[in-house]
């Protein structure tokens, strides 16, 4: 085969189980440098990380060769396994599900921006109407099943 050149940019987004805020500020730092390493070790590379206690924001450039679900199913079971050690928490895990919009190059510094804005975002934006806006933009149903995290559904609970 000749030579691919690929330039896949993704937004990803998700939770933490039932959003229970499960992410101390104190280890942000270091869980994010975790999932930038998770991505790195499979050939991509991390644009930009940031989140809430019970949610995360990823940018990320995927090579053509890996699925975004393939990447993001080992970027939650390795960050859940370190998120528990890191953490002390037997209960860190993540919601099943994620949320994956692609970004033009041209939006990269806006979306690193938006990314990069998350605690004074979510000072006047609940995940809810934030995660319906990005499902809007994006043409996407479904934002009100995404953002259900009830104890009850069995649906929202993975690593």
């Amino acid at each position: 085969m000749g030579h691919s050149y690929t330039s896949l940019k993704y937004h990803i987004v998700f939770a933490t189980k039932y959003r229970t805020p499960l992410i101390p500020t104190e280890y942000e730092a270091a869980l994010y440098a975790h999932i930038g390493g998770i991505i790195w070790n499979k050939k991509g590379r991390m644009l930009e990380i940031n989140g809430m206690q019970d949610h995360i924001h990823i940018l990320a450039s995927i090579p053509a060769a890996r699925s975004v679900a393939t990447m993001v199913a080992a970027i939650k079971a390795n960050a859940s396994h370190y998120g528990k050690e890191l953490t002390q928490n037997p209960e860190f895990s993540w919601q099943s599900g994620y949320a994956a919009f692609t970004v033009s190059e041209s939006q990269v510094p806006r979306v690193r921006r938006y990314i990069q804005r998350q605690k004074e975002h979510h000072a006047t934006r609940s995940y809810e109407l934030e995660i319906s806006a990005l499902f809007q933009r994006h043409s996407i149903e479904g934002a009100e099943l995404f953002v259900k995290a009830k104890p009850e559904d069995p649906e929202q609970t993975s690593s």
